[in-house]
Order: C-alpha cells, then sequence, then structure tokens
C-alpha cells in the first residue's frame, strides 16, 4: 500500500515510483518472455530509439504476472479503492535502443486517435514496470512532467472535453521542466493518465526495457468527458486524502 507521502506526492507530481515492487522470479521470467517476443520479431539492424511490442495479456502471462501476481496491482488499488481496477487484455514491452541522442521537444497524452466509435482511448493509470536499471539521465528514460495532470484537467474544464480530439493528443498547455524517470530493474512507476510524457534518447551502452499496462478503473468509459474534467474522479484514496 502507498503511505501518505506517496499519497500526496502522487496528487501532486502525477505520479509516483515505488522501489523494488517486483521480486526478481517474476522479473527473471517476464525478461525471458520479453527476449522469447524480440527473438521472434526483432527490429531491423537500423533501428535506433523506441521499439514497441503489443502482445496480448493471456499469450505473455509472465509479462501480465508483473501486474496481477506482484504487489503492483494491491498498490495500484490504493489510488483508486479495493477492487475497483480492470484487468488489461494488452501488454506494452517497450525497448529503446541506443545510440539514440533524442530529447523531446513535445509531451503528449495517450488515447488519439479515438476507436471506430468515436470514443478516445482514455484510462485511468499507466502502471509501468522498468525491466532494466535506468540510474543515469538519457539512458532511454522516460520523460514526464510533473504537475501537467492537473493543468490537463483545467484544459479541459475550460475548452470542453471534446477539445481532446481538435488538440489529437497535445493539449497546448504550459508546461513546467521535465522529469526523467530513473530506478532500477523491478521499480514500479505509476503514473497518472492525464500526464504529460514522451521518449527519452539513450545514450547509454544498452537497450532500455519496460512493460506498461494501461488500467482502468471500473466503470471508466462511459464517463470519460466528466474524467478529463476532473483528475480524481477515478481515485477514491487520492480524492479522500485532498478532502
Amino acid at each position: 500500500m502507498l503511505d501518505l507521502n506517496q499519497l500526496h506526492e502522487f496528487a501532486e507530481r502525477g505520479y509516483v515510483v515505488i522501489p523494488h515492487a517486483i521480486s526478481r522470479d517474476l522479473l527473471a521470467n517476464a525478461s525471458r518472455a520479453i527476449d522469447a517476443l524480440v527473438e521472434h520479431e526483432p527490429p531491423d539492424d537500423d533501428v535506433r530509439g523506441n521499439h514497441f511490442y503489443f502482445p496480448k495479456a493471456v499469450s505473455v502471462p509472465s509479462l501480465n504476472a508483473l501486474l496481477t501476481k506482484s504487489s503492483a496491482w494491491s498498490i495500484a488499488e490504493s489510488l483508486t479503492g479495493p477492487r475497483t481496477l480492470e484487468v488489461q487484455w494488452q501488454v506494452q514491452v517497450a525497448l529503446n535502443i541506443p545510440p539514440f541522442p533524442h530529447r523531446p521537444g513535445m509531451h503528449h497524452i495517450d488515447g488519439f486517435p479515438p476507436s471506430p466509435d468515436g470514443r478516445p482511448g482514455t484510462f485511468t493509470l499507466l502502471a509501468g514496470v522498468l525491466m532494466s536499471d535506468q540510474l543515469d539521465q538519457d539512458a532511454g528514460n522516460l520523460w514526464v512532467w510533473p504537475g501537467t495532470h492537473v493543468t490537463h484537467a483545467e484544459f479541459f474544464c475550460e475548452h470542453g472535453p471534446d477539445a481532446f480530439f481538435n488538440a489529437a493528443g497535445y493539449p497546448p498547455i504550459q508546461l513546467p521542466e521535465p522529469v526523467q524517470i530513473r530506478g532500477r530493474a523491478g521499480d514500479l512507476l505509476l503514473a497518472h493518465y492525464l500526464l504529460s510524457h514522451n521518449i527519452g534518447g539513450n545514450t547509454s551502452d544498452r537497450v532500455r526495457r519496460a512493460v506498461y499496462f494501461r488500467v482502468k478503473r471500473y466503470g471508466h468509459d462511459p464517463r470519460w468527458r466528466e474524467f478529463l474534467q476532473d483528475p480524481w474522479l477515478d481515485y477514491d484514496a487520492v480524492r479522500t486524502m485532498l478532502a
């Protein structure tokens, strides 16, 4: 469970990193699954920077176990409330292949383009497991812009939730200084859906690996418009703390 300081950190910054959330056995099994994905469908020799795999969760149980068979699930629900989160059907494996001397000039939020029924792909929470050490900057780290979960909600309150479609994933908000997420293999990142983020560069000597889950609270989809304007709609524990 997250303690009060971590809840405050998530509320203020829009993300929190929990060290040593995933056991070595789960990490080892997941690493072998990633190896198998790469062996089956290797990136081209000239690929640098991001390279993704999006397997169905049922086809990669050892990857899905990072979330569902570890403490990560109960930690995530300490933000939203007990038995509030849906098990997701898809997993993202994110590689960042060096050398990639890239610095993101923009931020984004996920969910664009919309689905065939016209609904954007919003969700409650991004859960990311670091699968390799990222102790230094520019080692393939994810970049985030702290506090922008609140700024985005203010933007959608002012312009309406359908402004999401005009923004195409890049709402024109004022950005603070970015932060590169750092940690060790087995650390857990929990980030608010509305938090600005982007892919960073990798000038290290090793491929960055991470596994991401886009987690929804039960009942999220019908009220996505309200969620874009109220950052704590899906977050019972945070809302209670702030009250």
